[in-house]
């Protein structure tokens, strides 16, 4: 039963004190801006103009509002002279109801026949059993990918942290967190025991801007350096640093992913970290936490990490014109981008170049697409699906053919302007050659996916991949739960 239909059955007694000749209802819903503006005030911080922002996000400029189509016209123009809606804004007729978000948590009364089949996450192979995470990640390179595989790792690595007296520091940049978070314990719990810890915060997450500025006055009160940064430039990247004094040198080991520290959306997002002890790599994550501590944002020379807003966009370009140099000398040149969103108007034209320039593309876009792919003289060489599945799909994943000898990369940023011009976001190049067969081999079974993908394209948007005559059906993320269940399993 619909709270909206308990409220219209007992209107008569709500509204039984006023003389009324009829009643009836009728629900709208309207959506504001979030994006907030901040006070200029230099005698201000950061998080004071955050908070006074806050304030004003429900008077937000009005981007949409729905109605009920039944609704009458004279209360229709009613309600937008009062809400200052005007023709010129998103205006649409909408059925009844409107929000059905809480379904989301309703319980199944209609049989186990209803639910997903269990799937627990998995140990990793390289990591079951081990007694410590960092010697672990000392011996080799490791990739993590949840929620096939458990985030709890990652929470022990910081608890492992915390309580190594060899351990010196560790730092962190955290976007969102979980309501109850482990992690912001493990960091506390390190401040306490002497280690030098330092968070890089982002006030600017949307909508859990309050809760950020909660754990921040918390990590504060126990010890932690908090670094808010700057406003207008959201740090999104995902890092961990831990610096570790070993035969009396400093040693660095590093988590850069692509997802957040959030054990809550971990159970349901699709994500990749690396964890790894290279010095080519922990270096230049050490020097992207320099960033964050410096008052202004000096451009910085990156070799092996690629970093927004300083390379990205560049890096993206180069390596499309690489493979089309590749394709008009006749070999074989592909790109494949696994995104949330393909928005950026220069990245799609360099694309539509390349494609006619004989680069083939496959795109696994989650989200935003802004590509038409499929278009002869256009795109006629990009092929695109979209996966909406139990599970979140999050990652980006960027890997380039180069003359065959491939080259992968993981980031925390989508090709949208924001991730590219007025984000700090960390991809990482994949060098291990086992983990780069890992994400090819979840690559190759989202391509071969034939129940939950989407053809993206002018005349088939948004339809089904059907299964050609004696395919084998393949639904990705059954498919990507059993290969990294076998794997573990045969490692044991």
């Amino acid at each position: 039963m619909l709270l909206d239909d308990v409220i219209r059955y007992n209107l008569a007694d709500i509204f039984h004190i006023f003389d009324y000749d009829s009643f009836d209802a009728y629900t709208v819903k309207i959506t504001r801006d979030a994006e907030m503006e901040l006070d200029n005030d230099v005698s201000k911080s950061l998080m004071e103009r955050m908070s006074e922002s806050l304030k004003q996000r429900k008077k937000g400029r009005p981007v949409r509002f729905v109605y009920d189509a039944d609704m009458p016209d004279e209360m229709l123009k009613l309600m937008m002279e009062k809400l200052k809606i005007t023709k010129k804004d998103n205006v649409m007729k909408g059925g009844r109801y409107h929000n059905f978000k809480d379904f989301m948590r309703f319980p199944n009364v209609g049989g186990v026949h209803l639910e997903y089949p269990a799937a627990p996450p998995l140990p990793h192979k390289h990591l079951s059993g081990i007694k410590s995470i960092l010697a672990a990640i000392r011996q080799r390179d490791i990739m993590l990918h949840v929620p096939y595989q458990t985030f709890q790792y990652i929470i022990d690595l910081l608890r492992e942290a915390s309580i190594d007296p060899a351990v010196k520091s560790i730092k962190m940049t955290l976007y969102r967190v979980a309501r109850d978070s482990k992690i912001i314990n493990a960091l506390i719990n390190a401040a306490r025991n002497g280690k030098d810890v330092t968070v890089y915060l982002e006030l600017q997450a949307r909508f859990d801007e309050q809760a950020n500025i909660y754990w921040s006055e918390k990590l504060h009160e126990e010890g932690v350096n908090i670094i808010h940064g700057k406003a207008g430039l959201k740090v999104h990247s995902k890092l961990i640093l831990i610096e570790r004094k070993e035969n009396k040198e400093s040693v660095l080991y590093a988590n850069i992913g692509t997802g957040n520290f959030n054990e809550t959306t971990a159970t349901l997002y699709c994500d990749s970290s690396l964890l790894t002890a290279d010095p080519l790599i922990t270096k230049e994550v050490q020097h992207v936490f320099m960033l964050f501590e410096h008052t202004y944002l000096a451009p910085v020379e990156f070799q092996s990490l690629i970093v927004s807003p300083f390379k990205t966009r560049d890096f993206v370009t180069q390596m499309i014109n690489r493979e089309m140099v590749n394709a008009r000398k006749g070999l074989k040149a592909e790109v494949v981008l696994k995104l949330n969103s393909l928005v950026d108007g220069s990245i799609v034209k360099k694309i539509y170049q390349a494609s006619a320039a004989g680069v083939s593309f496959r795109l696994i876009i989650r989200g935003i697409c802004v590509l038409v792919p499929g278009v002869k003289g256009l795109s006629e060489n990009v092929e695109a699906i979209s996966i909406v599945d139990r599970f979140l799909e999050h990652a980006r994943v960027f890997v380039f053919h180069n003359g065959g000898d491939p080259l992968y990369y993981i980031s925390s940023a989508d090709l949208m302007g924001r991730n590219l011009d007025q984000r700090i976001e960390v991809g990482v190049p994949v060098w291990d050659q086992e983990l780069k067969n890992e994400l090819q081999t979840m690559l190759d079974i989202q391509w071969r996916d034939n129940v939950k993908a989407r053809l993206l394209g002018k005349n088939n948007l948004n339809m089904y991949k059907q299964p050609k005559e004696d395919e084998p059906v393949v639904q990705s993320q059954v498919e990507t739960y059993n290969y990294f269940k076998k794997q573990f399993y045969q490692q044991r």
